[in-house]
């Protein structure tokens, strides 16, 4: 029965979902964490980027790949306070840019999903090809956390030096949580996604004039209809809903053969409820579910450099070496 108990207790002002979720993406100073890129060719002639950064004071033969969340890059604060906490830790660090997400459009009309673990897994098998790790390791945050979960789940015949995944705030239920994402609390949030997304979009229409038209990027006013409009279609599902059907992590969980550990603060209000699946984790023994009482959205602040998710994913990635 691999329920924790959670130990988070953070300042007082952090209990506040808002101010936890905010300041941890727009707000929090994270010590600067040297990387070099490396471009991965992938099997459809497309490409996607992997931002490294190495163990500090010696040569690593463990290695953390981290997966970002939606409209994220390796550049993101919760993503470099991680890679700076596991490379003082003697790991080296693969932090993922999905395709289109470092900077530079990916080739194709298609780009990242929640649930496109095809990438994620030539993205494994490129790093252990370099015959240099013994020890692999996995977190993923938001949408990169269901990813995970999905990839770890389907089936996929994983390579032994896979030791362990951390998921962290994921949403295991996408359609369910994006229906909690849609609520006036989270307005803020939502529209911001549009957003950035929508100019994404206008972007992606300048390459790809016959498939996608300014105007109906334009009239898209939510998330849902952006997944109708291109997450979608883009992907080979017949519609959002399909999508999300397809591709949420609670119908892989079950499956997951890998010590996995999955974080969701009680207080997220952009998870739905079964995200945070108890009776899964009952059933499991390799599936280990935390839920504190806060965190917010990958937030999880404490007084100190590290977060309280950085530390229990060092914990637990080394406790399954």
């Amino acid at each position: 029965m691999p329920i924790l108990k959670s130990t988070y207790n953070p300042p007082y002002i952090f209990r506040n979902y808002h101010i936890s979720t905010i300041y941890s993406a727009k707000l929090r100073s994270v010590k600067t964490v040297l990387q070099t890129r490396e471009r991965l060719q992938l099997e459809d002639g497309d490409f996607l980027d992997i931002d490294w950064s190495y163990a500090k004071s010696c040569s690593s033969n463990k290695v953390l790949i981290i997966l970002h969340g939606l409209d994220g890059n390796a550049q993101r604060p919760y993503v470099m306070g991680l890679a700076h906490h596991f490379n003082r830790h003697a790991w080296d660090v693969a932090a993922i840019n999905f395709r289109g997400c470092s900077g530079e459009i990916n080739k194709l009309y298609r780009s990242y999903n929640a649930g496109a673990s095809e990438d994620l897994k030539q993205v494994v098998t490129q790093i252990l090809s370099k015959k240099k790790y013994e020890s692999l390791a996995i977190n993923g945050f938001s949408l990169g956390g269901n990813l995970l979960l999905k990839y770890l789940g389907e089936g996929n015949n994983l390579p032994k030096e896979l030791k362990a995944g951390v998921a962290i705030s994921a949403p295991c239920d996408l359609h369910a949580s994006l229906k909690k994402l849609n609520e006036n609390r989270n307005w803020l949030y939502s529209k911001r996604f549009v957003r950035q997304l929508k100019k994404q979009l206008f972007l992606r229409e300048k390459h790809f004039p016959e498939k996608i038209t300014k105007e109906q990027i334009a009239n898209c006013t939510n998330l849902l209809s952006i997944d109708e409009l291109y997450t979608s279609q883009a992907h080979g599902f017949t519609d959002a809903l399909e999508y999300y059907e397809k591709s949420s992590a609670l119908s892989f969980i079950p499956n997951i053969k890998t010590p996995t550990l999955l974080i969701n603060a009680k207080n997220d209000g952009f998870l739905s409820e079964n995200s945070s699946p108890v009776e899964m984790a009952k059933n499991n023994p390799n599936f280990y579910l935390e839920t504190p009482e806060y965190g917010g959205h990958v937030g999880f602040l404490q007084n100190k450099e590290a977060t309280y998710t950085e530390e229990r994913a060092l914990e637990f990635a080394t406790s399954h070496l």
